[in-house]
């Protein structure tokens, strides 16, 4: 029988996950120390989170991981109280401590994609009329300041009214309160600004509509990795974010930026899914335009849950382009019930955090 050593313990604790992400507590810092005393193996880690049953969950998988160790009879894991944050320009400083939930909000969900055309936004309409059909009140934030689609796609144009608190009240359809830069701008006025603009109307619509008692706030964020994602992301605690992709390597290939964009900023990835990801046609034949598979695929290679696919269905297209999703008109059908089926799927995850 090998000899107990650190070395041994540490790649244990290697296979330990912190909850919500695909990393390990030894990659995040965590263990603070391993003593070995024959059989007997104490480990000291050091979790800074204030989430309810997030620790516990980490002693007890330690305690399971190193207690299979052959030669261990008995393992001890001890947690050190949070120490003082580092200020910033310390090692281990975080720019996103100063983050502040939403009153009243209990998860918000980031929909997101690499680049265009993968059907987000469609996904992200849907996604939000399926956790509404099932119950919960949401909340659905168009973060596409450049491109706003959610105004049509939900079938309103109304502008916010402010209330007494001088906060914008979100106009509601289908269930859902919305806000979109589409409902503060004329028309086909195209929206000309830098950064820092879209920077300060992202903050003012976390923080200046009234959005009340939510279950979940979905946010459609835009393609890609810039200013709307990054201030997101440094205004509010994402609990999680789902990826969206087409089957085809040129969807796939942009879709890791996006994956890796979310483990920078600490959002857990609640998983990927694969939209377009076939045809059926009228005689009922299968046919796989983009391919097939590749969102399965990636997510396996990323270690991530794979929620589902969306196959192409006209009636989600004419859903979107009418201002009624398919998930409201016709929630009994196959089109919808793709979207109803990963909706409960995110609503099991979100249960345990």
């Amino acid at each position: 029988m090998p000899m107990l050593t650190e070395e041994i313990i540490q790649n244990a604790l290697k296979t330990v996950k912190y909850p919500g992400f695909s990393r390990d507590i030894t990659s995040f810092g965590l263990v603070k120390g391993v003593a070995i005393n024959g059989d007997e193996v104490r480990i000291t880690l050091q979790i800074n989170t204030n989430k309810p049953g997030v620790a516990e969950q980490v002693q007890a998988d330690c305690e399971k991981s190193v207690s299979l160790l052959p030669g261990v009879r008995t393992v001890r894991v001890d947690l050190n109280a949070p120490g003082a944050p580092p200020q910033k320009g310390e090692p281990g400083h975080d720019p996103w401590s100063h983050q502040n939930r939403i009153p009243g909000v209990k998860r918000i969900l980031a929909v997101a994609s690499g680049k265009g055309g993968v059907g987000k936004s469609t996904v992200a309409v849907n996604l939000a009329c399926a956790f509404n059909h099932l119950g919960a009140k949401v909340g659905l934030l168009d973060c596409d300041i450049y491109g706003p689609s959610i105004p049509l796609m939900m079938g309103i144009q109304q502008r916010p009214t402010v209330s007494g608190a001088e906060k914008l009240v979100p106009p509601v359809n289908h269930g859902i309160k919305l806000m979109s830069i589409g409902f503060l701008v004329d028309g086909d006025t195209p929206v000309i600004w830098r950064g820092p603009m879209i920077t300060k109307t992202i903050h003012q619509f976390l923080n200046n509509v009234e959005w009340g008692e939510l279950d979940y706030l979905l946010v459609d964020l835009p393609p890609g990795t810039g200013d709307a994602q990054l201030s997101l992301c440094q205004t509010v605690p994402l609990d999680g974010g789902v990826v969206v992709t087409t089957p085809q390597e040129a969807s796939l290939g942009v879709v890791r930026k996006g994956i890796a964009m979310f483990e920078k900023v600490n959002v857990p990835v609640a998983g990927l899914i694969e939209n377009m990801s076939y045809f059926v046609t009228p005689n009922g034949e299968r046919v796989e335009i983009f391919g097939h598979g590749g969102g399965r695929q990636e997510a396996a290679r990323q270690n991530l849950p794979f929620l589902g696919e969306i196959p192409i269905f006209t009636e989600i297209r004419i859903g979107g382009d009418s201002g009624v999703p398919v998930v409201v008109s016709a929630p009994d059908t196959a089109p919808a019930k793709a979207f109803l089926s990963i909706a409960r799927l995110l609503q099991k995850r979100f249960e345990f955090l």
